[in-house]
């Protein structure tokens, strides 16, 4: 009988454990730390330091002039600008998001091959990301295609529920008229509000099956998102409610874990911020102002940080990183034969004890000769 949801847990536990501790490999720790941003499988969210003060009673003016400063940009009026420099700056804005956007999709590919990566490395046990690039990257390239085709269905899905109910109250005059109809605004808003919840709700579910359970079926198959769409509807079918009942529960782990591991995160949250504010303030007591040098350091030296807290934190939710991946595989292995034939291979035959052969029988002695008969 297939496992339920619920019963899936304690051997996700164990399968945690074993890949983690036994033994404790700082290598495998630390590459699974890597796949698991690239993979999108961090369980922290994020830390708050408002309750944290960071007062200098002995220079509060200069405190407040730091920060000002910080503030201060230059003021740009458009009346001033000539119409090559206003191009310019077009043209910039323009780079900028043009260059977000390559950026965006290059990460969206190396997520999508990162994803088999982190379903092969907590399947086997082991964590190699060279061998697993070379391995996935085709089947990561089916699954960004999907991923677009997702982005783009999520954006109509959402140009329609939005745009429909607007363009009809829009043809009824309510926004002509907006005062007399505050009764029926409010209902909209309220209509839409909840178009808006189900909508990301729906979009959750199915990015949380296609990462769970289409994944490992384009892996072990080398089939399309569409091939693989069609045979994870054809398992589901059978019995949709275990698989609410998945989606549910591991909604629920998933908060659990990123409140215990958000906590967790502000140690090294601390031990990278605090140096940080601290050698911002040592910088502005030697009178360091601002200026292109010291914004582009500034710049760079933010980022370098941002990295490293990062990766710290991926560093510390590595067991939520394997604990819910083994989870879902734990599940759908239950329901999917060639996952489970992976994740519990046949116990090889027990050796036979080798055969003994016994001694060959010691030759015969030869006959006695005949007794002499008596004489006389």
């Amino acid at each position: 009988m297939p496992l339920s949801a619920v019963d899936c847990v304690q051997p996700s536990i164990q399968h945690t454990r074993d890949q983690l501790f036994r033994p404790f490999r700082f290598g495998q720790w630390s590459r699974l730390a890597l796949v698991g941003i690239l993979a999108a499988e961090l369980h922290a969210s994020g830390c708050n330091f408002n309750g944290f003060n960071f007062n200098i009673p002995s220079q509060p003016r200069r405190t407040q002039g730091f920060f000002a400063a910080a503030a201060r940009f230059p003021h740009f009026d458009p009346r001033h600008f000539d119409p090559a420099r206003i191009a310019q700056f077009a043209g910039l804005i323009a780079g900028v998001v043009l260059l977000a956007m390559v950026l965006f999709f290059v990460f969206l590919y190396i997520n999508s091959v990162f994803r088999f990566i982190l379903f092969d490395s907590v399947l086997k046990k082991h964590c190699s990301i060279g061998e697993g690039w070379h391995c996935w990257h085709r089947a990561g390239r089916r699954y960004f295609l999907w991923q677009i085709v997702l982005m783009i269905a999520q954006f109509l899905c959402l140009g329609v529920l939005i745009g429909v109910p607007l363009a009809i109250a829009a043809a009824l005059g309510w926004f002509r008229d907006a005062g007399n109809h505050i009764a029926r605004s409010v209902l909209g808003i309220v209509f839409l509000v909840g178009l808006f919840l189900l909508f990301a709700l729906v979009a959750a579910a199915v990015q949380l099956l296609a990462k769970d359970f289409l994944v490992p079926i384009m892996a072990l198959e080398e089939v399309d998102f569409a091939d693989g769409w069609s045979r994870l509807m054809g398992l589901i079918r059978p019995e949709p409610g275990k698989y609410a009942v998945y989606l549910l529960l591991k909604i629920v782990l998933a908060l659990a874990a990123a409140i215990i591991f958000s906590i967790i995160a502000i140690i090294p949250a601390l031990f990278i911020v605090i140096p940080a504010v601290v050698a911002a303030f040592a910088a502005h007591a030697a009178g360091v102002g601002w200026n292109v040098t010291t914004v582009s350091l500034a710049v760079i030296v933010g980022t370098l940080l941002l990295f490293v807290l990062i990766y710290a934190i991926a560093l510390i939710c590595v067991p939520a990183t394997v604990f819910f991946p083994a989870f879902s595989i734990h599940f759908f292995a239950a329901r999917y034969p060639r996952l489970d034939a992976l994740l519990h291979p046949p116990s090889p035959a027990p050796e036979l004890p080798p055969v003994i052969e016994s001694p060959p029988p010691a030759p015969e002695p030869p006959p006695l000769p005949p007794a002499p008969e008596p004489i006389g």
